[in-house]
């Protein structure tokens, strides 16, 4: 067998055709196939065997002479008179089959190369064979149409020229870059690695509301619809679920996890979307140094499960997971990169220093908060991590405990990989009084413009007035995934949200 689908590529691959003229032809071919009494669209298939299957054991197959029953798409044919060999796809692997007139009939054979094109799926029943190259093949004695394809797959091997156009028709581009196909298959190993983790860490996988009242548990402008049988506007959420996650700490939970889609209404970029997944877990009687060596592991596990390594090349940064994890002090990189004390300064000239530094940032709504975390986005690009980001104010941690020494700083740490934060935790706030007091500032922060400020939400303050454990939250979206296989965030997603073709 060939090592590689590339090397499959023949001559009749590379013709170009009209795709007008080939839809028409095709869509003829179906009419034809229909008034012969033929089903282009059956239901199902006997298949049998997976490709790998037969080629992982197909010495014993074809010692037994044992019928096989193969199903797939047809990635080449190549015709020889009254001989023809196609190779068949399925999701795991090629092989090649040979269709004879000899052994399926005249009338078979004729409908095969009359009506058949790349792209069609099929259903072939034959016997393993050795070709005179020594190809490992099947010999077809029966053959049925699965679906008639209607339009032209796009070259496999160049692929789409139109990068909007490979967003567009994501299907088409899995099936004309392997390595398309490979992140996707990355990607569900990265998502189960971690539900894997938390399981085998005792923690239990929750459900909480996408549509709220209220949003919680983040910084964000959230998307707004309407609840026609209620009658009210609710939001897509925009966290994970933290802060039902906590009233279920109230309700005596002491380990949970969430992994769903979480919906964001901001900018665009190779780090953001508006549409995505995101893991957070909540842990009773822990604080953020525990959380901060359980997500390092929990980090290393993920990798070492999705891609066999711990060492990266992400966005130009050499990346070590293994090595030792630092600790980056919040107040003191950015004095250092700046010259300014986040505990000491104004708005004012922190503004001055962003428009020295052409730091771009939404004015809207800008304030003391937003204007500490752009200065503090211009700071990270440079670090290359593995750590953590510590000493972060207050004033930008909403839902996060006081550190106890001092008590302008929150407990809380963010890892930060490739100049990137990707990953956030606390020691979560459980003063129901303390919370209450942080809404009311947030709450005056959105009435004077700032649309990411935190919601008032009184049924939370509620829930931890009846009394919530000390707790450590972490979340980490997939975003992560994203700055492993050193993708942009549109690239990294299965199906990225496009606009509408004009």
């Amino acid at each position: 067998m060939p090592n590689s689908k590339a090397e499959m590529k023949t001559e009749r691959d590379e013709q170009p055709v009209s795709r007008v003229s080939e839809y028409k032809d095709r869509v003829a071919k179906l009419k034809e196939i229909k008034n012969l009494g033929l089903d282009p669209y059956p239901a199902k298939s006997g298949k049998t065997h997976s490709v790998n299957e037969v080629l992982s054991d197909f010495g014993k197959i074809e010692k037994n002479h044992s019928k096989v029953i193969l199903a797939g798409r047809l990635r080449s044919l190549r015709a020889h008179g009254n001989l023809t060999f196609a190779n068949l796809e399925d999701e795991n692997g090629i092989m090649q089959i040979a269709i004879s007139k000899k052994e399926i009939g005249p009338d078979s054979y004729k409908n095969f190369t009359k009506f058949v094109d790349m792209g069609d799926f099929i259903e072939t029943q034959g016997e393993c064979f050795v070709t005179h190259k020594g190809e490992n093949s099947i010999l077809v004695k029966n053959w049925k149409f699965l679906t008639k394809t209607l339009r032209p797959l796009p070259d496999k091997w160049s692929g789409f020229k139109d990068e909007e156009e490979r967003f567009r028709k994501r299907y088409l581009d899995i099936l004309a870059n392997e390595e398309v196909k490979n992140a996707i298959i990355k990607r569900a190993k990265f998502w189960k690695a971690t539900r894997d983790f938390l399981d085998k860490n005792g923690f239990m996988e929750v459900d909480t509301p996408i549509l709220e009242i209220t949003t919680g548990g983040a910084d964000a402008r959230p998307f707004v619809t309407h609840h026609n049988a209620l009658d009210l506007d609710v939001y897509l959420r925009i966290s994970a679920g933290e802060l039902w996650q906590k009233k279920l700490m109230v309700a005596g939970f002491e380990k949970i996890f969430e992994i769903g889609r979480v919906f964001r209404n901001e900018g665009m970029d190779a780090e953001h979307l508006q549409d995505y997944s995101q893991m957070e877990f909540y842990w009773a009687y822990a604080d953020y140094e525990k959380g901060m060596k359980f997500v390092e592991e929990m980090y290393k596990y993920i990798a070492k499960e999705t891609f066999n390594t711990l060492k990266f090349k992400i966005r130009g940064f050499d990346i070590d997971l293994g090595k030792k994890w630092e600790k980056y002090d919040y107040q003191e990189i950015i004095k250092e990169k700046t010259g300014i004390d986040i505990l000491k300064t104004t708005e004012k000239e922190i503004k001055e220093k962003l428009d020295k530094l052409k730091v771009e940032y939404d004015k809207k709504g800008f304030n003391i908060t937003r204007a500490i975390d752009n200065l503090w986005k211009y700071c990270r690009k440079s670090i290359a991590g593995p750590g953590f980001l510590v000493g972060v104010p207050i004033t930008v941690s909403p839902l996060a405990k006081r550190n106890e020494k001092q008590p302008e700083l929150a407990q809380r740490f963010q890892v930060i990989l490739a100049g990137s934060e990707l990953g956030n935790g606390y020691s979560e706030l459980n003063d129901p009084l303390d919370q209450k007091g942080r809404f009311q500032e947030q709450q005056k922060l959105r009435e004077a413009g700032d649309d990411e400020a935190q919601m008032f939400d009184q049924d939370f303050v509620e829930a931890l007035e009846y009394g919530m454990p000390p707790t450590c939250g972490f979340g980490f979206s997939e975003r992560l995934f994203s700055f492993l296989v050193d993708k942009p965030m549109r690239e990294a997603q299965i199906f990225p949200l496009m606009k509408p073709k004009k």
